[in-house]
């Protein structure tokens, strides 16, 4: 029986695969596995030269390598697809894993060249080219990107992930009307996809629809009592708008999960909080008056 071993398994959320906090903003990557496919694709050639004793030790190291990821050790996970990539060259899968790991490495420009080998092998799955877009948001290359998840808009227009992300590279450029647009799409496809929910509460806030946000995020942190980032922007959405008492109620939730959100710099630029949300949550962590913060452009 031919083994299958190309295989491409569910979407991953950067942050909880990597643990890297929220370096893309909410960007969604693909995760593929050897292990656990949700969709199959059947490769001849790379099984060539190979027994099934090969192909057997190949998917522990997937396994093994897949397990490094999620605990944090990116040297190890690298090695091991490495190695499956050096004994199965054409397997598109873990040139997109590997590249994976290797933003967790910060090494942008050889995971991009990754995800671009696994495109050349596989160019009608999405997953690399959400991978690679990914990549070009940390490098703040926004048409790269959002060329990246038109392509696989194109392949499947039922990816949430595609649109979630085309979303925040709109909404970096400035873009907010096309980026809310992305972003209700994604939940249309999905309705249980919570980061794009957040982001859709984002976009609503920059556009100034503020009542419309904090009900996003009121709903958000009654379902998901332990989101985070939605309790520290429902904090930072209070104050603005003189709810002291609901601000330091939520941030007292907020401190409990994660402390980060106590350092601005990090917000700012390593979470990449929109603008308002910057201005409102600085005015809250100094204590000043409600709308007293100087909202960036």
């Amino acid at each position: 029986m031919l083994r299958s071993i190309v295989r491409w398994a569910m979407r991953c959320l950067l942050m909880a695969v990597f643990g890297m906090g929220c370096l893309f903003g909410h960007a969604a990557i693909a995760s593929a596995d050897l292990a656990s496919p949700a969709m199959v694709t059947t490769v001849s050639s790379p099984l060539i030269g190979l027994t099934n004793l090969d192909l057997d030790r190949l998917d522990g190291v997937s396994r093994a390598a897949t397990a490094a990821g999620g605990l944090g050790d990116f040297e190890l996970a690298e090695r091991g697809w490495t190695q499956i990539i050096e004994e199965m060259p054409e397997n598109a899968a873990a040139w997109s894993n590997r590249g994976n790991i290797r933003i967790g490495l910060n090494q942008l420009d050889a995971a991009i060249d990754d995800y671009t080998r696994s495109i050349e092998l596989a160019p009608n799955i999405t997953d690399p080219y959400i991978n690679r877009g990914a990549a070009y948001e940390a490098q703040q290359n926004w048409d790269a990107a959002i060329a990246d998840y038109n392509e696989a808009i194109a392949i499947d227009d039922h990816d949430p992930a595609a649109y979630n992300n085309r979303g925040n590279a709109q909404a970096r450029q400035g873009d907010w009307d096309s980026a809310l647009s992305d972003y209700q799409r994604a939940i249309a496809i999905d309705p249980k996809f919570s980061l794009a929910r957040l982001n859709v509460a984002f976009a609503k806030y920059e556009l100034g629809r503020d009542d419309q946000a904090i009900r996003e995020l009121r709903s958000l942190v009654r379902k998901y009592p332990s989101f985070v980032d939605a309790r520290a922007a429902l904090t930072a959405a209070y104050w603005q708008s003189g709810q002291r008492g609901q601000a330091e109620s939520n941030w007292v939730a907020v401190n409990g999960l994660d402390q980060r959100y106590q350092d601005i710099d990090w917000v700012e630029h390593i979470r990449r909080w929109p603008p308002r949300f910057v201005a409102g949550l600085q005015a809250f962590l100094a204590l000043e008056s409600p709308n007293s913060a100087i909202q960036s452009n």
